[in-house]
């Protein structure tokens, strides 16, 4: 993810200001000239975008931390206009106003939308996420999980029941019991990387549990790890959004789902580099045969001193109960 250079900042921060006064230089000179970075005479940092005459003004006071409001201005150095300015009033989100200023520069180069709509959109896609900050890395393992539970809302779930729906029905970053959840049926989405086949992870004796009343199906997914493969977690993420952004509301459950799971764009970079190739998936019928350990099959539940229960299921020798291996046969969802 591209971000402005913090020197830009240092270099501001030796020259006086007063009163309202902004010195200003701009942001990303090798990318865009209609985008500047600027402080105030209280320090505060400034991104200010040059509007065209025909692009309409911007107020937004929903985002934490930032502000937009629309200014004439006369900024030193810089050209006199009309200005889209955005400050940042936290200085814990300093490092994410740098990134939101390189995504504004990348976005504005691309010319395919109004300066507005470009604020508008990076900070809607920033706000979840500017509370959580700093926030730690995700772990392989939560990386891997997350991976499999967007993909199977973008690739399976999505197309069938639409936008809306589908991010309801997420429910793995709340804590639930199982990663989707409706009236009647319930998905756990799991995610191997053996080269030995489908072998994954059960945490606990309810994770395998039927909801109550309603049916438990088990979406599998098979991964490895190649440097050459396309898919990555914030691939995957884009994909969700594009099949969202029609749809503002469906897009604003996503991203708040996406900041409850843990996720931030700040380490978008290191989360890229982590390259998977889809090897096999599937949607498996958790019944009677199915290879597991519940309360029912320990009425007693875990013996004296036991705190807490793993185990590792191989659905190598179960493929009668895959009822779908691609998303477009998915009929019970």
């Amino acid at each position: 993810m591209s971000r402005i250079a913090a020197e830009i900042w240092t270099t501001l921060a030796r020259e006086h200001v007063q009163d309202e006064t902004l010195r200003a230089r701009r942001a990303a000179p090798e990318v865009t000239g209609r985008l500047v970075a600027a402080l105030d005479a209280d320090g505060r940092r400034h991104l200010l975008v040059l509007l065209l005459p025909d692009e309409s003004d911007l107020l937004d006071t929903q985002s934490r931390g930032v502000g937009v409001v629309t200014r004439e201005l006369q900024v030193l150095g810089q050209e006199a206009g009309r200005y889209l300015d955005i400050t940042c009033h936290d200085s814990a989100g300093h490092d994410a106003f740098d990134l939101i200023a390189g995504e504004l520069a990348d976005r504005l180069v691309a010319g395919r939308e109004t300066a507005s709509a470009c604020v508008t959109r990076v900070l809607a896609r920033w706000r979840r996420f500017w509370g959580h900050l700093p926030q730690q890395l995700l772990s392989r393992e939560e990386q891997l999980g997350l991976f499999g539970e967007l993909w199977f809302l973008s690739v399976w779930l999505i197309p069938k029941v639409g936008a809306p729906e589908a991010v309801t029905r997420w429910r793995g970053p709340f804590a639930s019991r199982h990663d989707f959840e409706w009236a009647g049926r319930s998905v756990e989405v799991k995610v191997a990387t053996s080269a030995r086949g489908r072998i994954h992870r059960i945490n606990g004796l309810d994770q395998l549990a039927p909801p109550q009343p309603g049916e438990l199906l088990l979406f599998s997914l098979r991964v490895h790890e190649e440097a050459g493969a396309t898919n990555t977690l914030p691939s995957v993420i884009s994909t969700c959004r594009a099949l969202l952004g029609t749809d503002p509301e469906s897009l604003s459950g996503f991203e708040r789902s996406l900041a409850q799971a843990g996720y931030s764009p700040a380490y978008e970079e290191e989360y890229a580099k982590l390259h998977l190739r889809v090897a096999e998936e599937g949607l498996f019928e958790v019944r009677d045969d199915f290879p597991r350990l519940t309360t029912a099959q320990l009425p007693g539940g875990a013996p004296p001193g036991v705190e807490r229960i793993e185990y590792e299921i191989n659905l190598g020798g179960f493929g009668h109960l895959c009822a779908a291996s691609r998303a477009t046969d998915a009929t019970m969802l």
